[in-house]
This record gives structure tokens, sequence and C-alpha cells, in this order.
């Protein structure tokens, strides 16, 4: 059962005291609930250990992957298949962040991998500010919280600039229009990339110029110039750009493979962010206690989840009872994509009967967690819960 503290001092006043009014955005608070999860030091602990260990196998699953070429069964498309093999290999091209969606089993004490976000993951500003400044606001031990995600991303930032020492270390970030929350997410890494040495700046992507044989490029309004970068971060989904933009993804290979731009998160992140992983990793590590069974078909003998290979926020999942029957579902735009069916495992509830998903960070290590509630799907509509160590 999760065991909640009520807060009776909103964040709002102490993030626009320090000037953080940016991180926040227009649509971050009203779905930060007025409630944090106490957890203690050794479930925290247990938290952490779970998410290095699965980082660990996400990693030699990924080489499985790559080996036996398996992109067609994972469902990424063939023309970013030459950029995953490349990036892969290239340790120029590192991983910048990703988050884990983990059950709790209270039982055995330790995490259950629901999935990962590894290529567009969001959460960010909620989890690295705004659960801090809850606690700051009332009074709390702002250091009572298992948070470092500001600070590796700095250092992870630092890591990749190091590594492409050859690059001049100019970034931009970039979205999709009208989307503000993911503005919100990239103004934290924005500032992140800054403190690790980037110059940063923002455009959206329709505002970017890509060239073949020179680059990336961003038009400057204020003098009619155009400004060329050597970094990209994009929180554009890599499978839509390799379904829909194709032609952008055949000039992303070449100005990867011809080093005249990185781009993060790097193309191989789509092997972790496809759930077809899911099914690789228990090829792999079958009844391993940190996972639940995964299989392409369904699984008659036991309540699972069917879920699309490439949706986000609950799109297209269905809870389906042994047997068959579907007990509960959420629409989506993704129901043309193949699925994949996870064994079920009952999320954490609280006594008015909310569902608990916890999501851990990992940059550089495990090193963040905040928790979403909602119902027995979580989708769009759940809401945000920070975290105390009591």
């Amino acid at each position: 059962m999760i065991q909640l503290h009520s807060l009776s001092q909103a964040p709002d006043r102490i993030l626009s005291s320090l000037g953080w009014d940016w991180m926040l955005g227009t649509d971050t608070l009203p779905y930060v609930t007025e409630d944090v999860v106490k957890i203690d030091q050794e479930t925290a602990e247990r938290y952490y250990e779970g998410g290095e260990q699965l980082y660990e196998m996400f990693r030699e699953a990924g080489r499985y992957v790559v080996d036996n070429h398996l992109f067609c069964e994972m469902g990424i498309p063939d023309n970013l298949v030459e950029m995953i093999r490349y990036t892969w290999e290239d340790e120029r091209h590192a991983h910048l962040y990703s988050r884990f969606d983990l059950a709790y089993d209270e039982q055995e004490g330790h995490v259950k991998l629901i999935e990962c976000n590894a290529d567009t993951a969001t959460c960010l500003p909620e989890t690295a500010v705004v659960q801090w400044a809850q606690l700051k606001s009332n009074g709390l031990d702002e250091n009572s919280q298992f948070n470092t995600l500001h600070e590796e991303l700095v250092e992870r930032f630092a890591h990749i600039k190091t590594l492409n020492d050859d690059l001049t270390p100019s970034i931009l970030f970039s979205t999709l229009r009208d989307y503000p929350e993911d503005d919100t997410n990239v103004g934290i890494l924005m500032e992140a990339a800054r403190e690790a040495g980037f110059d940063v700046a923002f455009a959206y992507i329709d505002e970017v110029d890509f060239s073949e044989t020179e680059g990336l490029f961003m038009h400057d309004p204020h003098n009619a110039a155009f400004v060329r970068f050597d970094f990209w971060f994009k929180l554009i989904p890599w499978e839509f750009i390799g379904n829909e933009e194709k032609e952008l993804a055949s000039i992303l290979t070449n100005l990867v493979k011809s080093r005249k731009l990185v781009v993060l998160n790097p193309a191989y992140a789509l092997l972790y962010q496809s759930k077809y992983i899911l099914k690789v990793l228990w090829d792999l590590y079958p009844y391993h206690p940190l996972l639940l069974q995964t299989e392409r078909h369904a699984m008659p003998h036991k309540k699972s989840v069917a879920k699309v290979l490439f949706g986000r926020e609950g799109a297209n999942v269905s809870i389906i009872e042994k047997g068959g029957d579907i007990s509960e579902s959420v629409s989506g735009e993704y129901g043309n994509q193949p699925r994949i069916y996870q064994e079920y495992f009952p999320l954490q509830t609280d006594e008015s009967g909310y569902t608990y998903q916890a999501g851990l960070f990992y940059v550089n290590e495990a090193c963040a967690l905040g928790f979403r509630r909602g119902g027995r799907i979580l989708d769009n509509t759940a809401q945000f819960v920070g975290h105390v160590i009591e």
C-alpha cells in the first residue's frame, strides 16, 4: 500500500523566487499533486539497484538485437538501421538519458520492469525541480529525495562534449510546435547543457535547416544569418522521423556518419524504446525477478497487458484477462502497430484506489525517482506525484 504525505504549500512561489518559472510552463503544476509518496531509505536503494541492473541488461539485449539483426521484429524502420548500427558501435554517440517505468513488488522487495522510455522521455521538470521545491516550500529537508537528475545531466553533457572534442560544443534543441510540455522538458536539458559548457539555442523543427553536405542550421532572425550547430537534441521520436520524414532520415544518416552532426538521443535509443525489447529481455533472462514474461502472442493462461511497439502515454494499451477477454483498454493513434503481450503485474495503490507507477531516470546511473498515479492503465491524464524519504 502506498503511503502519502500531504503538503499544504504549492511550490510555485519558491520556484518563482528562484527565477525558475520558465521550467514549469503553463501545464505542469495543474497535474502535480499536493501529496508526495513516502518511502524509506531501503526502498530507495532497491529502486537504485534495480535500475542499475536493468540498464546493464538492456545493453546486453541491445547487443543481441544488433548482432542478430532483429530490427524488423523490433518495428524499426529500415532507413534507420544503418544509423543505429553506426551509433551503437561508435562510443562518441553516448546515450544521454532514459526513464524506466516500474512497478514495485512489495512481497519480494524489488522492482518489476514495465517498460523503458529511452528516446524522448518526459517528466524532467517535475522530477528534477518541482518535487524538490515541494519539500523546500513545506519546510522539509529537500535532500530527503532520491533525486540528482540535474547534476547527472550536467555531468553527462560534459562527458559527451569530451567524447566529441573534435566538434564545436554548440547544441540546438528542437521540439514539435504546439506541445508546451515538450518545450518545458527541453528547458531543463538546455540549462544542464549550458552548465556543462555548451553554447545552446532552441528552434522548433520547422525552423531548422538541414544540408546533407554542410550540416544543421538555424536561421537567426536578428541578423538574417544561418547559424550552424554540431550537436542536435530533438524531442521528436526517431520512429516518427523514420516513418514520416524519410528524406530527413537519410540526411541525418549521412551527417552523423560524416561527423557533421551528433544527435541526442542517438539513433540506437530505438533499440531500448521499442517494446519488443521486453520480449528480447525475457528470452535472454527468463524468469528474472526484475522482469515480467513477455511474448509476441497473447497468453491465455495468464492475465496480460497488450502494448503496441511504439505507443506512448498509455495509448493503445489493453488489459486482457485469462481466456482472452479485454477488461480495460485505452484508444490511441498507434493501433496499426504490432503488439507484444506482457504479464500483468498489479501496481501499488493508495487508500483512495489510485494506482502508482514509479519513473526512474537513468543518466550515468540510476539517479532520480518520481511517481505517476491514475487508473489501472496510466495514460495522458495521469498525475505526477513526488516523493520523500522518511
